[in-house]
Protein backbone atom coordinates (compact mmCIF):
# COMPACT_ATOMS: atom_id res chain seq x y z
CA UNK A 1 0.00 0.00 0.00
CA UNK A 2 1.25 3.60 -1.34
CA UNK A 3 0.16 6.14 1.58
CA UNK A 4 0.19 9.39 -0.35
CA UNK A 5 -0.10 12.96 1.28
CA UNK A 6 -0.66 15.80 -0.49
CA UNK A 7 1.10 19.25 0.69
CA UNK A 8 3.31 21.86 -0.39
CA UNK A 9 7.30 21.35 0.01
CA UNK A 10 9.32 23.87 2.36
CA UNK A 11 9.45 25.40 5.47
CA UNK A 12 7.16 28.48 4.68
CA UNK A 13 4.37 25.93 3.90
CA UNK A 14 5.50 23.21 6.85
CA UNK A 15 2.48 23.84 9.05
CA UNK A 16 -0.15 25.35 7.21
CA UNK A 17 -3.69 23.74 6.97
CA UNK A 18 -3.20 22.54 3.22
CA UNK A 19 -0.06 20.34 4.01
CA UNK A 20 -2.17 18.39 6.61
CA UNK A 21 -1.54 15.31 4.21
CA UNK A 22 2.61 15.79 4.85
CA UNK A 23 1.56 16.42 8.47
CA UNK A 24 0.00 13.02 8.64
CA UNK A 25 2.78 11.32 7.11
CA UNK A 26 5.42 12.91 9.62
CA UNK A 27 2.96 11.59 12.17
CA UNK A 28 3.43 8.10 10.98
CA UNK A 29 7.35 8.40 10.40
CA UNK A 30 9.17 11.53 10.86
CA UNK A 31 12.84 10.84 10.08
CA UNK A 32 14.79 9.05 7.50
CA UNK A 33 13.05 10.45 4.01
CA UNK A 34 14.83 9.92 0.71
CA UNK A 35 14.34 11.75 -2.16
CA UNK A 36 13.69 10.82 -5.86
CA UNK A 37 13.00 13.62 -8.57
CA UNK A 38 9.12 14.67 -7.99
CA UNK A 39 8.55 13.10 -4.40
CA UNK A 40 10.10 12.08 -0.85
CA UNK A 41 9.35 8.57 0.27
CA UNK A 42 9.63 6.55 3.43
CA UNK A 43 8.53 3.11 4.62
CA UNK A 44 6.99 2.43 8.07
CA UNK A 45 4.81 -0.57 9.50
CA UNK A 46 1.38 -0.38 10.69
CA UNK A 47 -0.27 -3.24 12.31
CA UNK A 48 1.96 -5.87 10.61
CA UNK A 49 2.07 -4.02 7.05
CA UNK A 50 4.62 -2.29 5.32
CA UNK A 51 3.38 0.64 3.93
CA UNK A 52 5.10 2.85 1.89
CA UNK A 53 4.60 6.98 2.84
CA UNK A 54 4.75 9.74 -0.16
CA UNK A 55 5.11 13.29 -0.63
CA UNK A 56 5.19 15.03 -3.82
CA UNK A 57 7.20 17.56 -4.11
CA UNK A 58 5.00 18.99 -7.31
CA UNK A 59 3.36 21.51 -5.33
CA UNK A 60 -0.51 21.04 -4.17
CA UNK A 61 -1.96 22.14 -7.55
CA UNK A 62 0.65 19.80 -9.55
CA UNK A 63 0.36 16.61 -7.63
CA UNK A 64 -1.06 14.50 -10.39
CA UNK A 65 2.41 15.49 -12.06
CA UNK A 66 4.37 13.33 -9.77
CA UNK A 67 1.71 10.27 -9.51
CA UNK A 68 3.07 8.25 -12.78
CA UNK A 69 6.79 8.41 -11.51
CA UNK A 70 5.48 7.09 -7.76
CA UNK A 71 3.49 4.38 -9.60
CA UNK A 72 6.54 3.34 -11.82
CA UNK A 73 9.26 3.91 -8.74
CA UNK A 74 7.13 1.56 -6.60
CA UNK A 75 5.44 -0.71 -9.71
CA UNK A 76 1.90 -0.54 -7.75
CA UNK A 77 -1.13 0.71 -9.87
CA UNK A 78 -4.29 3.29 -8.39
CA UNK A 79 -5.80 0.09 -6.54
CA UNK A 80 -3.05 0.53 -4.29
CA UNK A 81 -2.57 3.87 -3.54
CA UNK A 82 -4.53 6.00 -0.89
CA UNK A 83 -4.53 9.75 -0.84
CA UNK A 84 -4.54 11.61 2.11
CA UNK A 85 -5.71 15.73 1.81
CA UNK A 86 -7.52 18.85 3.86
CA UNK A 87 -10.66 19.30 3.35
CA UNK A 88 -12.34 22.65 3.84
CA UNK A 89 -15.94 21.27 4.00
CA UNK A 90 -15.22 19.44 7.07
CA UNK A 91 -15.23 20.52 10.34
CA UNK A 92 -11.82 20.06 11.72
CA UNK A 93 -11.73 17.10 13.90
CA UNK A 94 -13.72 15.16 11.40
CA UNK A 95 -12.03 12.74 8.81
CA UNK A 96 -13.77 11.00 5.54
CA UNK A 97 -12.76 8.18 3.87
CA UNK A 98 -14.07 7.51 0.02
CA UNK A 99 -13.26 4.66 -2.31
CA UNK A 100 -13.39 7.17 -5.60
CA UNK A 101 -15.38 10.59 -6.03
CA UNK A 102 -14.83 13.81 -8.21
CA UNK A 103 -11.96 15.90 -6.95
CA UNK A 104 -14.65 17.90 -4.50
CA UNK A 105 -13.00 21.44 -5.22
CA UNK A 106 -9.38 20.10 -4.41
CA UNK A 107 -6.52 21.45 -7.07
CA UNK A 108 -4.62 18.04 -6.03
CA UNK A 109 -6.94 16.04 -6.30
CA UNK A 110 -8.34 17.70 -9.44
CA UNK A 111 -4.37 17.20 -10.26
CA UNK A 112 -4.19 13.51 -9.85
CA UNK A 113 -7.54 12.49 -11.49
CA UNK A 114 -6.30 14.22 -14.38
CA UNK A 115 -2.95 12.59 -14.36
CA UNK A 116 -4.38 9.16 -13.55
CA UNK A 117 -7.55 9.25 -15.83
CA UNK A 118 -9.84 8.01 -13.19
CA UNK A 119 -11.93 8.77 -10.57
CA UNK A 120 -11.59 5.62 -8.40
CA UNK A 121 -8.82 6.82 -6.29
CA UNK A 122 -9.36 5.98 -2.58
CA UNK A 123 -8.78 8.88 -0.01
CA UNK A 124 -8.96 9.85 3.46
CA UNK A 125 -9.68 13.78 3.81
CA UNK A 126 -9.03 15.53 6.68
CA UNK A 127 -11.11 18.35 7.71
CA UNK A 128 -9.49 21.40 8.41
CA UNK A 129 -12.99 23.72 8.61
CA UNK A 130 -14.52 26.27 6.79
CA UNK A 131 -12.96 29.40 6.34
CA UNK A 132 -14.28 32.50 8.51
CA UNK A 133 -16.34 34.67 6.36
CA UNK A 134 -14.92 37.88 4.57
CA UNK A 135 -11.30 35.56 4.46
CA UNK A 136 -10.16 34.47 1.19
CA UNK A 137 -9.56 30.53 0.71
CA UNK A 138 -5.83 30.42 -0.35
CA UNK A 139 -5.02 32.68 2.50
CA UNK A 140 -7.06 29.95 4.66
CA UNK A 141 -5.44 26.93 3.76
CA UNK A 142 -1.88 29.11 3.55
CA UNK A 143 -2.52 29.88 6.79
CA UNK A 144 -1.35 27.66 10.18
CA UNK A 145 -3.00 25.92 13.00
CA UNK A 146 -3.77 27.47 16.00
CA UNK A 147 -2.41 25.78 18.82
CA UNK A 148 -5.60 24.39 19.83
CA UNK A 149 -6.02 23.69 16.29
CA UNK A 150 -3.16 21.52 16.27
CA UNK A 151 -4.04 19.53 19.36
CA UNK A 152 -7.41 18.73 17.53
CA UNK A 153 -5.24 17.54 14.73
CA UNK A 154 -3.01 15.17 16.57
CA UNK A 155 -6.41 13.65 17.31
CA UNK A 156 -7.03 13.53 14.13
CA UNK A 157 -4.08 12.55 13.20
CA UNK A 158 -4.19 9.08 15.63
CA UNK A 159 -8.13 8.57 14.34
CA UNK A 160 -6.60 9.13 10.53
CA UNK A 161 -3.57 6.23 11.86
CA UNK A 162 -6.53 3.83 13.04
CA UNK A 163 -8.45 4.25 9.82
CA UNK A 164 -5.88 3.06 7.76
CA UNK A 165 -5.48 -0.04 9.91
CA UNK A 166 -8.54 -0.51 9.40
CA UNK A 167 -8.61 -0.27 5.80
CA UNK A 168 -5.52 -2.63 5.51
CA UNK A 169 -6.80 -5.69 7.80
CA UNK A 170 -10.46 -5.14 7.35
CA UNK A 171 -10.72 -3.24 4.19
CA UNK A 172 -12.54 0.32 3.07
CA UNK A 173 -15.52 -0.63 3.49
CA UNK A 174 -15.62 -0.80 7.00
CA UNK A 175 -13.32 1.73 7.57
CA UNK A 176 -15.60 3.92 6.34
CA UNK A 177 -18.38 2.67 8.44
CA UNK A 178 -16.50 2.98 11.18
CA UNK A 179 -14.93 6.38 10.82
CA UNK A 180 -16.66 8.21 8.92
CA UNK A 181 -19.27 9.20 11.50
CA UNK A 182 -16.89 10.17 14.40
CA UNK A 183 -15.32 13.45 15.69
CA UNK A 184 -13.02 14.03 17.67
CA UNK A 185 -12.53 17.05 19.99
CA UNK A 186 -9.60 18.76 22.43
Amino acid sequence: MVVVGLGNPGPRYAFTRHNVGFLFLDYLKSKGWKSEKFFEWNKTELDGHEIVLVKPLTYMNLSGVAMPYIMRFFRVNVDDIIVVYDDVSLKLGKIRIRKKGSDGGHNGMKSIIQALGTQEIKRIRIGIGEKPEGMNLVDFVLGEFSEEEFKVLQKVFELSRNALVTILNEGIDKAMSVYNSLEVRV
